[in-house]
């Protein structure tokens, strides 16, 4: 029997990246998914034909998350498609580098709006169905949670509040059945590198990592099947790090003295 068969999973930040591996994955397992997006309504879409034209349960769900009545209204159209609720990926997460003495206060709400806030008052919103589910909440944060970088101030800041939360939310909600863990990706080779670093080199990429190779979306969705598996049921609060090796070095460089020469966020954190 398909453990995952009519298990209803719902996605945020499906529409590119990791959090359309991680859709998918499920999507291929059986399960019934919804694709959340914001600004990749296309490829969300796209994703979710794929699957029903196959077979399976899709559907794809835009919410802009500066905005918390988007955010409910997420939560309360995925529970009347998916009629309840067995797993909630938190991966919806937008970047940006700039210099710690030019970020703006538009710049830091608008990050922490999108990869902290929504996840928080999103899983809320959710919690009753969990609870009846005795379902599982996947927190996708990143290496920057452990790791520093030139330029990366507010996005750190966000990851390393996803993993806290992680942690406090996970003994707040098991006793009521809920399990809660994160993931903390390294470099994955998404829509987003390509377009943010000029050349972007995957190969080139991977050989500064010690296993040799940068991270698909596969590898994480991978994990994220693991964990929302009853496999994982004694992993709670914590958040796994996928990424290659990459946090287990010491680079002993003078990099950090470098400006970055590639910009993330642009067309979705103002001024950017």
């Amino acid at each position: 029997m398909n453990p995952w068969h009519n298990k209803r999973i719902l996605i945020t930040g499906a529409g590119t990246g990791i959090g359309k591996g991680i859709a998918n994955h499920f999507a291929a397992a059986g399960a019934k998914v919804v694709f959340h997006h914001s600004r990749s309504a296309e490829g969300a879409r796209a994703e979710v034909a794929r699957i029903n034209a196959a077979g399976g349960q899709a559907k794809a769900i835009g919410a802009d998350f500066t905005k918390i009545e988007d955010v409910r209204r997420l939560a309360t159209e995925a529970l009347d498609f998916l009629d309840g609720i067995d797993v909630l990926v938190n991966n919806a997460g937008i970047s940006m580098n700039k210099p710690f003495s030019q970020v703006t206060p538009e710049q830091f709400d608008t990050l922490y709006q999108v990869n902290v806030r929504a996840g928080f008052f999103l899983t809320q919103a959710l919690v009753p169905a969990l609870i009846t589910a005795r379902g599982v909440v996947i927190n996708i944060s990143s290496i920057h949670a452990y790791e520093g970088m030139q330029e990366h101030s507010v996005y750190a800041g966000t990851r390393a509040a996803v993993v806290g939360f992680t942690r406090q939310l996970a003994i707040e909600l098991a006793p009521q059945g809920v399990r809660v863990v994160g993931i903390a990706p390294g470099s994955v080779a998404v829509e987003n590198q390509y377009d943010a670093i000029p050349g972007f080199d995957p190969e080139a990429s991977g050989k500064s990592i010690p296993a040799g190779f940068i991270g698909q979306p596969r590898d994480i969705a991978e994990v994220a099947l693991f964990l929302a598996g009853p496999g994982a049921r004694y992993i709670v609060g914590q958040t796994l790090v996928v990424d290659g090796g990459t946090t287990s070095w010491m680079p002993f460089g003078d990099g950090f003295r470098q400006p970055l020469n590639f910009s993330f966020g642009k067309g979705y954190v103002p001024g950017v």
